[in-house]
């Protein structure tokens, strides 16, 4: 239906062609270009009472509207004073002809003092996301090794008590009784050695220690008595004899093993009057070397001894020693 022209002398905008004019069919209806002043888009004449409405906007003919132009009044009071981010193409280098306008140099931040203005501190910014990741971080770690050692399954071996080693260390191995103390060797009453020569026993001076308090007299050169004694191995041993002197020293001699005969000293250690019998009981001793087994050693007055003495005990010690 032509613009104008609905059947019923009222015009509604669902039904008008703004540009009915435009066509043979819409000139022949009576369709006509717009007056000047209105036209499509652009507030047309005011509608005056009673009088329909020809057309819901009025239209302009292709190539009648010119676009951007600006009354130059309004241009004036728009455009009179200079913008501080506009300046007029003439005024840049190319004249009026140059239409192009320049693009706004950036201008650099100002610093001042000892931070930055006209923008936002990235150096606080990169700070605070290291704060925030430095926690997020440490709590990750809290959570898992929290939950290692909660279940048992972060470490193999938690829960689990330590194996007992088949071999543990014992203290320190105490000595057996037999390395801890020497071996007992034998003592024996002078009375029940073997004598030989002039050698006799007797019983008449008080304080001997031997059995019955018997003792072994010498009476003179080649007066002896034999000591047969058992060893548990070769070494050094000390033989010691206790004995009573008449308040004076004597001297006697031993031999091993059929060897040469050697001194052994019966001093006064005593310190007892002379001819105090029962004030001279005293020890002496003598190193010697035995071999394992039966050894032989024999006590007894030799040429230039002086063998005024009465033999007492014998006994062993192992090693050299002095009591």
């Amino acid at each position: 239906m032509a613009a104008g022209n609905n059947g019923n002398g009222a015009g509604t905008p669902e039904d008008d062609d703004p540009f009915g004019y435009l066509y043979a069919d819409g000139q022949a209806a009576g369709a006509q270009a717009p007056r000047q002043g209105g036209g499509y888009g652009y507030p047309g004449p005011a509608a005056q009472p009673g009088v329909p409405r020809t057309s819901y906007n009025q239209v302009r003919a292709v190539g009648e509207r010119q676009y951007g132009q600006v009354p130059q009044q309004q241009y004036q009071q728009q455009y009179a004073q200079p913008s501080p981010q506009y300046a007029a193409p003439e005024t840049y280098p190319g004249g009026g002809g140059d239409r192009t306008r320049p693009v706004p140099q950036a201008q650099p931040p100002q610093r001042g003092g000892g931070g930055r203005s006209g923008g936002p501190n990235t150096k606080g910014l990169l700070i605070g996301a290291l704060a925030v990741v430095a926690v997020v971080v440490t709590g990750i770690t809290v959570a898992v090794l929290t939950n290692s050692g909660s279940d048992g399954k972060g470490d193999p071996t938690a829960g689990q008590s330590a194996p007992a080693t088949s071999v543990q260390e014992s203290p320190t191995a105490k000595p057996s009784k037999s390395a801890e103390e020497p071996v007992e060797l034998p003592k024996q009453d002078a009375a029940t050695l073997q004598l030989g020569g002039p050698a006799t026993l007797g019983k008449d001076v008080k304080g001997a220690k031997g059995a019955d308090g018997a003792y072994v007299m010498f009476n003179g050169t080649g007066g002896s008595a034999s000591w047969t004694v058992e060893v548990p191995k070769d070494g050094d041993y000390t033989l010691f004899l206790t004995y009573g002197v008449p308040g004076k020293d004597a001297k006697t001699s031993l031999s091993i093993n059929g060897e040469q005969p050697r001194k052994i000293n019966m001093s006064n250690f005593a310190r007892a009057a002379e001819g105090d019998w029962e004030k001279g009981w005293t020890k002496t001793y003598s190193w010697v070397t035995l071999k394992k087994g039966v050894n032989t050693m024999k006590m007894s007055c030799e040429e230039g001894n002086q063998c005024e003495a009465y033999l007492d005990q014998v006994w062993l010690k192992e090693g050299h020693v002095s009591g």
